[in-house]
């Protein structure tokens, strides 16, 4: 039998969130993507060997596609979304967190909520990288050895188009997120 728990956070408990987030930043500042790339990774990897709440793995996966976006060089991510996705990723870099990891069940619900909030910030960003993987797939498939053959001309066209797609729709509905914390 399962048991299903709604909560609401209110604005002063995204505030608190948003501090938290702030926080890491600024104490992960001069730490590098590198460092910041891999104690990502290792999250993800510890959290993948725990007896996670659906709710929590679920929100890993998009996790795991926000640091491979950030990582694939044919998706050539401009320095602006990089710059957003590093410091999302920079507060998964800090061990001292609401809730100890180590707590059964609900060790990583405060992580949960955070890549939560970083997923509606990024959603578009998500979305973008999901469909250029898609399409680079398809491609790849549909030209088989031939995929190797002037390989950046096809994917920098739809690159591009994905990437303003997802420009327009991001000025259209700007979340506050970020834009209170950078």
């Amino acid at each position: 039998m399962s048991i299903e728990i709604n909560f609401e956070l209110s604005d002063s408990d995204l505030e608190h969130f948003r501090g938290m987030m702030k926080a890491a930043i600024e104490k992960n500042g001069n730490i590098g993507d590198a460092e910041i790339i891999a104690k990502a990774r290792d999250l993800v990897a510890t959290m993948e060997k725990s007896n996670l709440p659906e709710f929590v793995s679920t929100r890993l996966i998009s996790l795991q596609t926000l640091i491979d976006a950030v990582l694939d060089e044919e998706w050539q991510m401009p320095e602006d979304e990089k710059r957003e996705i590093m410091a999302a990723l920079a507060y998964f870099s800090e061990p001292e967190d609401i809730v100890p990891d180590h707590i059964p069940v609900l060790g990583y619900v405060d992580d949960a909520i955070m890549i939560e909030l970083v997923l509606q910030e990024l959603s578009l960003d998500l979305k973008a990288y999901r469909e250029f993987c898609g399409f680079r797939a398809t491609e790849e498939a549909r030209r088989g050895d031939n995929a190797k053959v002037d390989r950046e001309s096809w994917l920098a066209g739809t690159r591009s188009q994905i990437r303003s797609s997802m420009r327009r729709s991001r000025s259209k509905n700007r979340s506050r997120f970020f834009s209170r914390i950078m």
